[in-house]
């Protein structure tokens, strides 16, 4: 490779660091990260999942979640209760706080996703999306939420 700005690890690095950067600074203001607002999301689609459950759709290893978790919890922004039907675990529920930042962090990250993917036309946007999943090994997710058929 002559340049190192031909290597892929190198680019999406690059990437990585300033799309990270951006959502930091509009998540600062409400004392949120990126990943902790990933994890917020999943309570706000589905509330009272369990910290496997949300270490396995973020992809996170169990130590980071309940890092995470207790970093939450500490703000004040969720809360662990016993499960139910297992008593060795704990489910995850948003508090009135944690329930409150839906909005404007939803607002925040479309604003985000809008500025870069508006770099593109639509057709370009689409396709980046389609191509970060895949080397994600993610499902390919229509802007929608719609799951597209492969």
């Amino acid at each position: 490779m002559e340049r190192i700005e031909a290597c892929i690890s190198f680019l999406l690095g690059k990437a990585y660091q300033q799309v990270n950067q951006d959502a930091r600074q509009r998540l600062a203001p409400y004392g949120v990260t990126p990943v902790q607002y990933a994890l917020l999301k999943l309570l706000w689609q589905h509330d009272g999942q369990s910290g496997v459950a949300l270490g396995d759709r973020l992809r996170l290893d169990s130590a980071t979640v309940t890092g995470l978790l207790d970093r939450l919890g500490r703000a004040g922004l969720i809360e662990r209760r016993p499960d139910p039907h297992d008593r060795r675990a704990n489910l995850i529920y948003l508090t009135d706080p944690g329930r409150s930042l839906e909005v404007p962090l939803d607002r925040e990250m479309d604003a985000l996703n809008a500025d870069l993917f508006g770099r593109f036309d639509a057709v370009d946007a689409e396709r980046l999306r389609a191509l970060l999943a895949r080397i994600g090994r993610l499902p390919e997710v229509a802007p929608e939420g719609v799951a597209r058929d492969r």
